[in-house]
């Protein structure tokens, strides 16, 4: 039997960690299942024009007159990177919507979720988290240009602002805005916890990088005795090496996954705090179990 997680609760720092890996854990094989079926096409596009990408850098440092047209491989390698820049931004704005509307329809059904109602909020909210994606990377990249510290401010208070949108069915605009009434007087423990995540995170997409690192270094050392150091450079970029990049990449988009819900709860966390909606429901079901 599955462990159900409430959501709708207020949470100290290691509660958040615990109940984000709980859940990961319990719902793994439907949240998974979900994930890969609503963004696998948009992450497989991503990650073939991204094998492409390197494969015409590599041409690019191994370049020769015999091998490579002047003319093709550049304006090739620019439409393939165009093609990455869209894909890799639609696969992160419906794996965030997907994570969103999951638990939103986790939570709602206490535990039990519904892969079409997901579906179908996921593509008809797709445009709204393209919206709010744009303005909240223009507000932080703003921020951080001004001295670094009011990017550092923006980014907990604006990484709020997605939950905002979905669970407090807010528009763009509305939920930018209450994101900073959401967190006001809670601004410290929020940016505490997404440091926390953001280092558990980071630590282990760094271990998944380490494969291709040491196979670059190996391939390297065994390429040192060549004279044209541009052949050395090309010939890192084999087959072997962007594969294993490939799933470097696939991996860290996945545990890009434990950011978003660990977000989800803190989002609820400063939401009990501030409106007690969770506490008010399960109020509202215990009278209704009287009643009964």
């Amino acid at each position: 039997m599955q462990q159900y997680i409430e959501f709708k609760k207020q949470r100290e720092l290691g509660e958040i960690l615990s109940d984000t890996f709980g859940f990961i854990r319990s719902q793994f094989k439907p949240f998974f299942s979900t994930i890969l079926k609503i963004v696998g096409p948009y992450l497989l596009v991503m990650l073939i024009s991204l094998g492409f990408y390197y494969y015409f850098i590599g041409d690019m440092f191994s370049f020769s007159v015999q091998t490579s047209n002047d003319f093709f491989n550049p304006i090739m390698m620019v439409l393939v990177f165009f093609i990455f820049f869209l894909a890799i931004i639609a696969a992160y704005v419906m794996a965030q919507a997907t994570v969103l509307f999951y638990i939103k329809s986790y939570a709602n059904n206490k535990g039990v979720i519904n892969f079409d109602e997901i579906k179908k909020n996921v593509y008809a909210h797709f445009w709204n988290f393209i919206g709010l994606g744009l303005l909240v990377s223009i507000s932080i990249m703003i921020g951080l240009v001004f001295c670094i510290i009011p990017g550092i401010y923006l980014y907990p208070i604006l990484a709020l602002s997605f939950s905002v949108m979905v669970f407090n069915q807010k528009g763009v605009s509305e939920a930018y805005g209450y994101s900073f009434t959401l967190i006001k007087d809670n601004w410290w423990i929020t940016f505490i916890t997404f440091f926390v995540i953001g280092i558990i995170v980071g630590i282990a997409s760094y271990a998944f990088s380490i494969p291709a690192y040491i196979y670059m270094m190996v391939k390297m050392g065994t390429m040192a005795g060549e004279t044209d150091p541009v052949a050395i450079t090309g010939g890192i970029f084999d087959p072997i090496y962007i594969l294993l990049n490939l799933l470097s990449v696939s991996v860290q988009f996945l545990l890009n996954i434990i950011t978003l819900v660990a977000g989800v709860l803190i989002y609820f966390n400063l939401n009990e705090k501030k409106n007690f909606t969770g506490t008010y429901e399960r109020i509202d079901n215990l009278g209704k179990s009287s009643e009964g």
